[in-house]
């Protein structure tokens, strides 16, 4: 352990290590190169709102433009948290992250479990005044659904009866399982049992669209002028690329919960800059900047809560020596996620044990993570008897040339480095890193062309089966080559299965065999590290990756 921990030390030196973002490859990574320009224009609008006395107004930092208002378009984390203030769905996140009734006041659920049946609020609302009514629903999902819209959600929808076709061009709008007897009542049928889904419809891809307002002008969602939310703030002004502003909407049915009057959103990509920002009181919520993670980790407005996600390693098990399910063990085991956290990321993150991250409680009013327990932990001599036992099986008595790829970022190399000091000095073999630009990095993965390569996950939605469910037969998201009929059928019975505590232990089972066939190993889960300022209250920062200011406040 020393000897890996003065390797670790001499290897981060050298690479003038001084902290790690976290990243994510999963279409939205955080690593990507940012345009590091400060518009001078920012500050002088701040200043000139914090003169409007009386009001509660926070501020907060977008980071760049959001990708787009259309909610079937804006599938990712810079729109995602204003998209979820602005508006909302027929269920919402709670304050302890499981969906409850929003727009909808009642559900039904049929015996059968295929059919939903919503009853939307007499006091549900837009923001022009307009009621929201059932029709809007159907619009809005038909919308995403839509091949035309190209919508990167559009997969999520799937288990409604009719969807898939429709979104493949096979089937029409009409065969989508979604329709609205009356203006207060959205009936959903689904193709199986699904008990995720009311959490899956949480996703800011499944809010409603107003109609009437998107009919007469396509374009509703492009300026401040045209938007039209439900949610607790509705849009006052956008200027692109440089801010926007939300006020409280006064149409929307729970007003009374919201206190903030307004809240001014910068776009800030740079962590640095939003740090001077938030040092000079220009902001009331800040990222932290990587290279003050370690220095500001204990700092009194810090706050660090769980993200639904994970950095973790793949294997390639058509390519040998990952072809033998104890040489990918060995390696798996030889990983000492704590070190990684404690001395290369050092970003308060959690070291990854399993698959699956915390942020889900399940039917026992427990920690997924923490009922599981750890199945991935370091052991060097038990890896070092693997990979000797493998090796046997295999008929090697020397193991074939092993290379690590990941995408360039000096967070990755680091990483990369420390693996490839654990490798050598637990199982005395020589890794090669090879390093490869991001968008080459993600296609060739696709392709199969890497033996073992970095990888990450974040969940689209607040349930466990989402991560899993990517290591099927056939997933676009294995890229592991990887198959196992028991492990498929775990996630068909997972998803057919309505008993709630007989689904969360095939779900630990789905977790535990994964882990013991480990075509993946986990090396930490993502977590979401701020700086508040003191009397910032209620902000809710759920695990899936949206912030909710239906309760925040600012004293």
């Amino acid at each position: 352990m020393k000897k890996f921990l003065t390797f670790l030390i001499v290897a981060m030196l050298a690479l003038f290590l001084a902290a790690c973002t976290v990243t994510k490859d999963e279409g939205t990574e955080k690593d990507k190169e940012k345009d590091k320009e400060k518009d001078e224009g920012k500050t002088e609008e701040v200043a000139d709102d914090k003169e409007e006395a009386g009001e509660k107004i926070l501020y907060m930092n977008n980071g760049e433009e959001p990708t787009s208002f259309d909610p079937s378009v804006g599938f990712n984390a810079v729109s995602w948290s204003s998209l979820n203030n602005l508006m909302e769905g027929l269920t919402r996140l709670s304050e302890e992250h499981l969906a409850e009734e929003a727009t909808a006041e009642k559900i039904d659920i049929s015996e059968d479990g295929l059919t939903y049946t919503f009853t939307i609020r007499e006091g549900a609302k837009w923001s022009n005044g307009d009621p929201v009514v059932a029709g809007d629903f159907v619009f809005a999902w038909r919308h995403m659904l839509d091949p035309e819209t190209a919508s990167p959600a559009a997969f999520l929808a799937y288990f409604i009866e009719g969807a898939e076709a429709y979104n493949n061009g096979e089937g029409k709008a009409e065969d989508v399982a979604v329709e609205a007897p009356d203006e207060k009542t959205f009936v959903v049928k689904l193709t199986a049992p699904n008990e995720a889904f009311l959490n899956i419809i949480t996703n800011p891809s499944f809010f409603p669209i107003n109609e009437k307002v998107a009919t007469d002008d396509p374009k509703w969602f492009t300026e401040a002028e045209t938007f039209v939310g439900n949610g607790p703030f509705k849009l006052a002004s956008w200027d692109h690329d440089v801010n926007f502003v939300f006020e409280k909407n006064e149409n929307y049915w729970d007003a009374d919960k919201v206190k903030l009057d307004k809240v001014h959103w910068a776009m800030v990509n740079d962590a640095t800059t939003s740090y001077q920002m938030y040092q000079a009181n220009e902001l009331d919520v800040s990222g932290i900047p990587p290279e003050l993670a370690e220095q500001l980790k204990d700092d009194d407005e810090a706050r660090f809560d769980d993200e639904a996600g994970l950095y973790f390693y793949r294997f390639n098990t058509s390519m040998e020596p990952f072809t033998n399910t104890k040489i990918r063990r060995a390696f798996g085991l030889a990983v000492n996620q704590q070190v990684i956290v404690e001395f290369v990321t050092k970003n308060g993150e959690k070291p990854a044990h399993g698959f699956v991250t915390y942020g889900f409680i399940g039917p026992d009013g427990k920690e997924f993570r923490d009922s599981v327990g750890n199945l991935v932990e370091f052991n060097p001599d038990e890896a070092k008897k693997l990979l000797e036992e493998g090796m046997k099986e295999e008929g090697y008595t020397e193991l074939p040339k092993v290379t690590l790829t990941y995408s360039t970022s000096e967070a990755h190399q680091n990483i990369a480095v420390a693996l490839q000091g654990a490798f050598k000095e637990v199982l005395d073999v020589d890794v090669e890193l090879q390093n490869v630009e991001g968008g080459v990095f993600l296609s060739e993965q696709k392709e199969f062309k890497y033996q073992m390569s970095r990888s990450s996950f974040l969940h689209d939605y607040a349930d466990p089966v989402n991560a899993l469910e990517s290591f099927i037969t056939d997933s676009p998201m294995n890229r592991t080559t990887w198959s196992n009929a028991d492990y498929d059928k775990l996630i068909a019975d997972i998803k057919n299965e309505t008993d709630e505590e007989k689904r969360w232990e095939l779900l630990k089972k789905a977790d535990e065999l994964l882990m013991a066939e480990m075509p993946v190993f986990p090396i930490y889960f993502y977590n979401q590290s701020t700086l508040e300022k003191p009397g910032v209250t209620g902000i809710l920062r759920h695990p899936v990756g949206y912030i909710d200011l239906k309760y925040a406040d600012k004293n």
